[in-house]
């Protein structure tokens, strides 16, 4: 991959809601340093978030922050330092860790003191390709990355990244225990994901809430070994966990609804004496009303806040991917190309009639 071109094509975002395609200049590199050739770049909530301005993130930017690709030039500190040379697949973490701040040096490099975070960094700071959404990606010398098996398809390999979420948040951070009931706020890309999870650590029931309009979610959560789905426009979920549980509740609930309130007041109801809830799901900085933080003491409930994934997380997930043991393509429904961003972005968001999507990903020309 030595013939690079002078530039990559890449859709930038502009301004609220609009992308714009580009060229952008391929850089040089150091020997701490990399560039990545995209496969595939992964589609999530926070993209919507991101183009909806929510995130108030710098302008113009490469959005993207789930890349599969292939190392296309390498430095040799890099080489050796990650393990890879030209030609290897790899999976890029979302966060760009300093790897010095006592964050960092205590373990928690995702809370890093000075973090950055792919496709968050603005095309004015040198050399600009700090996104997945573009033919070339550059890889600046703190990056976490892992090979992939050049085996799987790209737009397999690339729910590299879902599928560590839900090994983080539903199974790392709450310890999810063999038999545990866990519950799950949300049947997206990342409640499926926690689906998975959870029952390959022997999750003993699972269940699953979300709206009406979630009816093909629901049925591959249950491929996944979901045990129950919730309709909560139609039923009263507190009630069916309760009714599930025998009156105990749930050891786990973890919310991965996106802007709805109301997931993280039903959890605290929802889980048992003693049990834990994770809120991974973004509100928009919205006021959660009727919070009762009586329920928080009284049933002496861990809450835990979760961002982004680490690298056990990745780790477990890229093993299950290439074990192939789980229908994990059950839940990829639309590849776009890259040219097409906006309207990927739109049928997640469910904005286009007729259309959803679950899990997708982007195509970048080759």
């Amino acid at each position: 991959m030595s013939n690079l071109p002078k530039t990559a094509f890449a859709m930038v975002q502009t301004a609220k809601r609009e992308l714009q395609p580009m060229d952008i200049a391929i850089p040089d590199i150091d020997e701490d340093s990399a560039l990545l050739k995209l496969e595939a770049c992964g589609i999530c909530g926070s993209d919507y978030e991101q183009f909806e301005g929510v995130l108030r993130t710098p302008m113009p930017a490469i959005p993207g922050h789930e890349p599969l690709g292939i190392i296309a030039k390498i430095g040799d500190r890099a080489a050796e330092r990650w393990g890879v040379d030209v030609g290897t697949r790899v999976a890029v973490e979302t966060m760009l860790s300093c790897h010095h701040c006592d964050n960092c040096l205590g373990g928690a490099y995702h809370l890093c003191e000075n973090r950055r975070i792919y496709s968050y960094i603005p095309l004015s700071e040198a050399p600009g390709l700090w996104g997945g959404y573009a033919q070339y990606m550059f890889l600046h010398g703190n990056s976490v990355i892992h090979r992939v098996s050049a085996e799987l398809a790209p737009e397999i390999g690339v729910i590299f990244n879902p599928l560590g979420a839900g090994f983080r948040w539903a199974v790392e951070m709450p310890n999810t225990q063999p038999g545990d009931t866990v519950v799950i706020l949300g049947p997206g890309q990342r409640g499926l994901a926690c689906v998975i999870a959870c029952r390959e650590v022997g999750a003993g029931t699972i269940i699953v809430t979300g709206l009406e309009a979630d009816a093909d979610k629901f049925a591959v959560a249950k491929l996944f070994g979901a045990d129950h789905c919730v309709d909560v426009e139609n039923e009263d979920s507190v009630q069916r966990v309760k009714e599930i549980t025998g009156g105990r509740g749930a050891d786990v609930v973890v919310d991965v609804s996106s802007y709805a309130t109301q997931p993280v007041v039903d959890a605290l109801s929802m889980v048992r004496m003693g049990g834990t809830v994770v809120l991974a799901g973004v509100k928009g900085f919205k006021v959660v009303d009727n919070f009762v933080s009586d329920l928080v003491v009284m049933k002496e409930i861990n809450i835990r806040g979760a961002i982004g994934v680490t690298s056990t997380g990745y780790k477990s997930a890229i093993r299950l991917i290439e074990s192939g043991r789980v229908p994990i393509e059950a839940m990829h429904t639309h590849n776009f190309a890259l040219e097409d961003a906006e309207l990927a972005i739109k049928t997640l968001a469910r904005e286009i009639p007729d259309d959803a999507s679950i899990h997708s990903c982007l195509i970048p020309p080759h």
